[in-house]
């Protein structure tokens, strides 16, 4: 119960107690004496009366002389027949009127008590739901933005690695806050906003609260997602009343969330109308971003992980003026992320951490915090005391290929062809140069329909790919398939998911990239960034493309396909020997580590074929 109510029901109980106190004294004090109804009569036949007063309940008589001090007898009425009867007996006799005061203020009271009961509970559900108790409701234009004043975050800048370039950008921003002045003297002002951008998992909050926490003001903590509701002109209301909460404690930083669920570009679906709650609450934004004084120390930091589908309104100058790239970590990168989760975990020597960065390419720190949590369980469930090199490669296996079912029995046939299928993607990965090198080959099965897998390690993080390079991912995709058809001499439906990795590289070397001589240096693909909400509809974006062009595009896939899996088939041709030798020795231990693949490559080596395989000419 909210405290005022609390108070006012307080003052009607002392109203009451305090009522029947003077009820009580002035009944005391009065000279009126209540008397049965038989004392009434007796002094009536005294001749002590001198006047009666009738009324329908009672029956008055004043004394003649005051008698205690009471000059008044007052009595309850009973019949005349009834007080004649009980006359003969000579005992005293009187009535007792019930008073239906009682009865008629519960006939009204209790009804209106079981209606307020009612009302309070469902009020009080619903405030529930929306947040912030009974108050809440009456509240739900009021922001819900999680508030952290000064190093409540418990986040600091030692806390974020892998991310060096973001923090240097963002360490500005908390010098801006700090020493406003010293930016100010060659007129200089203070960012509005700043947007982090980059993928999921990469550390865009954890950056944002060492901001606050570095910059030691009060930090506002709210996802897109909060402002919208189901009532119209909630979702501008919360915005209004966060940036007033905000001026209020300036210096500070708004944080938003997940700014994409509120910044969506307007117009995005021009079929289902242009006022709907979400564009409401995008213009309030707009407004308050342009209103606020950057003199006030205000900033607002959002995070994002598709700019592309953000109204351009929101990304111009003067709203958010910097945009800071956190991308996934390098290799020095990962391994600083890997040291800060390291810290609580007990490693033991062979436990070499720029080993871990260096199998982990393309993780973000999301995942490198998941793997070597990972590790530490797997560590605790062999009862170890120290966590080892093996302990993260099972974790890196489990993250990357999913979890062992080793309950999946395979019958033979399917043993086999899977294992040729493997080693087929392997064999095709280690006899092409410039493939990354292959780090294991397991039977196993693993995840939701894998039966087996073949996890390459990238020597080095890449950020170009030429089209020699993609054309050997795609032989190594195809391998497997490539195997099979060789030694089993039929095509099976595990390639499934080879074959769409394989389309989809193709695909992209001929509509992005350019990479076909026949269609020329033109990208046929339309930017990802103009089409995301006919995407959300279902829908596909405008052709531009003619039939002829289209079929040209498709030819073009068909043949990059085709001809990796020739390559394929023409190295496993070659190295057949090694590939039935391979596949016998999977099918004997289940998985081959990076020793036994060592042989492997020794063998292809003393068989001399190091060099590349001459392409067959595409028709």
């Amino acid at each position: 119960m909210d405290r005022r109510q609390s108070w006012n029901v307080g003052y009607w109980l002392v109203a009451l107690l305090l009522l029947m106190l003077l009820q009580s004294v002035w009944q005391g004090t009065s000279r009126i004496e209540t008397v049965p109804y038989s004392a009434f009569e007796q002094a009536l036949a005294e001749g002590r009366i001198a006047d009666v007063t009738v009324s329908d309940r009672t029956v008055s008589g004043s004394l003649k002389s005051p008698e205690n001090g009471k000059t008044t007898l007052l009595a309850t009425r009973v019949e005349p027949e009834l007080a004649a009867r009980l006359e003969k007996y000579g005992v005293p006799y009187t009535r007792t009127i019930e008073s239906p005061l009682l009865r008629d203020l519960l006939s009204w009271i209790v009804p209106a008590l079981v209606f307020f009961g009612l009302w309070y509970f469902v009020i009080r559900r619903m405030a529930e739901r929306s947040g912030g108790g009974l108050g809440g409701f009456m509240a739900i234009g009021k922001s819900r933005a999680k508030v952290y004043v000064e190093t409540d975050t418990g986040v600091t800048f030692t806390d974020v690695a892998g991310v060096d370039e973001a923090k240097e950008d963002l360490k500005e921003v908390v010098d801006f806050l700090k020493h406003p002045q010293e930016y100010g003297r060659l007129g200089a002002h203070i960012p509005k906003g700043v947007l982090l951008v980059g993928p999921p998992g990469t550390g865009k909050t954890l950056l944002a609260k060492a901001v606050a926490g570095e910059a030691g003001v009060p930090f506002f903590s709210i996802s897109g997602s909060e402002f919208v509701e189901m009532f119209v002109g909630v979702g501008a209301a919360r915005v209004r009343d966060l940036f007033e909460q905000a001026r209020l404690k300036a210096p500070a930083i708004i944080f938003i969330d997940e700014l994409d669920a509120l910044g969506r570009a307007r117009g995005a679906f021009p079929g289902l109308g242009g006022h709907d709650e979400k564009e409401q609450t995008l213009n309030q934004l707009l407004v308050e971003m342009d209103g606020f004084d950057t003199s006030s120390g205000l900033i607002i930091l959002a995070a994002t992980n598709r700019p592309e589908i953000l109204d351009t309104a929101l990304l111009r100058a003067g709203r958010f003026d910097r945009q800071v790239l956190v991308d996934r970590p390098d290799r020095k990168g990962r391994l600083d992320i890997l040291k800060v989760h390291a810290r609580k975990v007990k490693l033991a020597a062979d436990a070499k951490l720029d080993e871990v960065a260096g199998i982990t390419a393309g993780f973000s720190g999301a995942d490198l915090a998941n793997l070597v949590n990972e590790a530490a369980i797997t560590a605790t469930r062999r009862h170890a005391a120290e966590v080892t090199l093996a302990d993260f490669t099972v974790a890196v296996e489990r993250i990357v290929a999913g979890l062992e079912r080793r309950s999946r029995v395979l019958n033979p046939q399917e043993r086999r062809a899977v294992a040729f299928h493997e080693m087929g993607h392997a064999l095709v990965a280690l006899a092409q140069p410039g493939s990354d090198p292959v780090h294991k080959v397991s039977i196993i099965p693993r995840g939701i329909g894998a039966l087996g897998y073949t996890i390459q390690r990238p020597t080095e993080d890449r950020y170009l790919m030429t089209r020699a390079e993609l054309e050997r991912k795609i032989a190594v995709l195809l391998g497997g398939r490539a195997a099979e058809m060789l030694v089993l001499g039929e095509l099976s439906t595990g390639a499934a998911d080879d074959l769409a990795r394989a389309t989809d590289i193709a695909r992209e070397m001929v509509t992005r990239y350019g990479m076909d001589e026949s269609l020329g240096h033109v990208t046929y693909e339309p930017p990802r960034s103009a089409t995301p909400e006919l995407a959300l509809l279902g829908g596909s974006p405008p052709r531009t493309l003619s039939e002829e062009t289209m079929k040209r595009i498709d030819a073009a896939v068909a043949g990059l396909v085709a001809a990796g899996f020739a390559t394929a088939t023409v190295l496993l041709t070659k190295h057949r020997a090694v590939l039935e030798q391979g596949a016998a020795r999977l099918l004997d231990h289940e998985t081959l580590a990076e020793d036994d693949l060592r042989e492997l490559t020794a063998t292809l080596r003393a068989a001399g074929d190091q060099a590349e395989a001459e392409r067959p000419t595409t028709v």
